[in-house]
């Protein structure tokens, strides 16, 4: 969680770092939020495209889906969800009623050795340790043609 909270820090200080209107308070954050499901194929064929389904736990209606943190390192794949959370001020309330949302990332397959997932699932209150969801995915050769 702590690079992914950098990460989210930088993004933050990146966006509000140009504002047109100074002393005027940003109106929003980004969080990082625990991947609660996954959907993708048991394997991939190299050179083709998948769209990859992740679920999450939306807390409120301040919150909206940003982008995803996806860090690359070999055939190793990084996923957590951001949410840009929006104050609850100037008479506008959050609905509290939290909902779980489906988004989605493509994902071009260039390599042909196995890859590996591991999608961000919180933080373990006991350690302070990022959990991961562990996803292995194996890349076949080709497709067969069909007669």
């Amino acid at each position: 969680m702590k690079k992914f909270a950098l990460l989210a820090l930088i993004f933050v200080s990146t966006l509000t770092s140009c504002s047109l209107d100074d002393g005027a308070e940003s109106n929003f954050y980004l969080a990082v939020l625990p991947i609660d499901g996954v959907e993708m194929p048991e394997s991939f064929v190299q050179g083709e495209t998948y769209e990859i389904f992740v679920t999450y736990i939306k807390p409120n209606s301040c919150h909206t889906f940003n982008d995803f943190i996806y860090e690359i390192d070999g055939n190793e794949r990084t996923v957590a969800v951001v949410n840009t959370v929006y104050y609850a001020n100037n008479g506008v309330s959050c609905d509290e009623v939290s909902e779980l949302v489906t988004v989605s990332f493509d994902l071009y397959v260039s390599g042909n050795e196995t890859y590996i997932f591991k999608f961000f699932q919180g933080e373990d209150p006991n350690s302070g340790e990022d959990q991961y969801y562990l996803v292995e995915v194996p890349v076949m050769e080709g497709r067969t043609p069909t007669n």
